[in-house]
């Protein structure tokens, strides 16, 4: 029988969420971004009220992030966040003060309702359920439409449950730890944007065809993307650094969904990362070669037992009493310089796939559209993001540098492997 959940005043952040705060600074805080297309223009004042009945339904998205003397937490707010007009320069810094403490914020454009999530609060799976049954609720509201609900679609009447507020990395923590020291990865560097400006890149494709391919070679939609993202900047690689013993690793962080993994119902943060790649010193590679790599290293590492001792590594190091008991300043110092050495710095970009999101017909018929978009990376200039929906594999690219290095390689490859691609902008040409 699932437990009911009675809002809290505080809540601790996840282990996955503790360094976020940590790391956030002026210029950046580590956002996603879920969007929904609908069939005609967003009522914004119905869109208000489902936003009040998701927040009752998933009360701890309201929270506002708060600093104490040794951690920082959330805190329970008396008031929702307001709804924004979306903007043509999605993920930008996420001001709190700004956002009145809150740490995500709904936005609507014409036909677009999108949500922009802090990392804090909860990963792209949990984002996912919230945006799913925000837009389930204004399409009740605004339509009557009797959508059926689940546990992707949540039904606003039905009070919180505890197990979704869960933090799934404290459950399901084991015994054995493990070094996180891997070699650095190659960065693709280029010229700033200034004004803080983000260029997000996508390219639509008939996930069929893309699925078609990836069978034909024995992999995974992920498997096969993650290859083809390894040789382009592999390709970019070799033009911007001239002597083969300078080059560094090439690797595509790939984030993995524990649900999957671990017995967990929590929409909160439960993913983790796994860093398939080559050297390129060791010579040039073929896209079989590197299929072949992605699909074996994948299969070694997303097991149980692996993944568990990444989870035991960092919730002990959370529970290291020395690291408790210090200052959150300090603490902060000494979180910073950790992400440094086994951050970012460890890939060369990040592709993360959301996967296939179905939606019953009852909702499906009003949603033309659904994207997924990570913000801008600490380190990695570039960044991907991919969902598939109604046919269609969206891969977002998000950019600060002004030269479209990765993604024209990207979808080049793509094209030479069969696969059509129809190419956005969010900036005019």
């Amino acid at each position: 029988m699932q437990k009911k959940q009675k809002s809290k005043p505080w809540m601790k952040l996840d282990n996955a969420a503790l360094i976020y705060p940590a790391t956030m600074n002026r210029s950046w805080t580590a956002l996603f971004r879920l969007s929904a297309t609908l069939t005609e223009p967003i009522d914004e004042d119905i869109l208000e009220v489902a936003q009040k009945r998701t927040l009752r339904r998933l009360p701890w998205f309201s929270y506002r992030l708060k600093k104490g003397l040794f951690w920082f937490y959330l805190d329970h707010a008396e008031h929702d966040p307001k709804i924004q007009p979306d903007v043509g320069n999605p993920c930008v810094r996420m001001r709190l003060r700004e956002n009145g403490g809150f740490c995500m914020r709904v936005r609507h454009y014409q036909n677009r309702i999108a949500v922009e999530f802090f990392h804090v609060l909860t990963d792209g799976t949990g984002g996912l359920v919230f945006l799913q049954t925000l837009v389930a609720e204004y399409l009740r509201l605004r339509y009557g439409a009797k959508i059926p609900r689940s546990e992707k679609i949540l039904d606003c009447s039905e009070p919180p449950r505890s197990q979704e507020a869960e933090d799934s990395f404290a459950t399901n923590s084991g015994t054995v730890t493990q070094s996180r020291s891997e070699p650095k990865a190659y960065h693709i560097s280029g010229t700033d944007e200034r004004g803080g400006f983000v260029h997000i890149i996508t390219g639509s494709m008939d996930s069929d065809v893309v699925l078609q391919k990836a069978r034909e070679k024995g992999v995974t939609i992920t498997e096969y993307l993650t290859a083809v993202m390894i040789l382009s900047v592999d390709a970019i690689q070799r033009r911007q650094v001239t002597h083969v013993h300078r080059f560094k690793p090439v690797k595509i962080s790939v984030p993995i969904n524990l649900r999957n993994v671990f017995p967990s119902h929590t929409l909160r943060n439960f993913a983790n990362y796994v860093n398939p790649g080559i050297d390129p010193r060791l010579g040039t590679y073929t896209f079989d070669e590197v299929l072949n790599l992605v699909h074996h290293f994948m299969a070694m590492e997303v097991t149980k037992k692996l993944l568990n001792v990444k989870i035991t590594t960092n919730v002990r190091t959370e529970q290291n009493r020395v690291l408790r008991l210090m200052p959150l300043f300090i603490k902060n110092m000494a979180m910073k310089y950790v992400y440094s050495q086994v951050g970012d710095v460890l890939s060369s970009t990040t592709l993360s796939n959301l996967g296939v999101t179905k939606l019953p017909e009852e909702m499906s018929q009003y949603v033309r559209r659904m994207d997924f978009i990570l913000g801008p990376l600490a380190s990695n200039r570039v960044c991907a993001a991919a969902l598939t929906y109604n046919g269609r594999l969206r891969i977002n690219f998000t950019r600060t540098i002004a030269e479209p290095l990765l993604e024209r390689e990207f979808f080049t490859r793509l094209v030479k492997l069969g696969i059509p691609v129809k190419v956005e902008s969010n900036q005019m040409e």
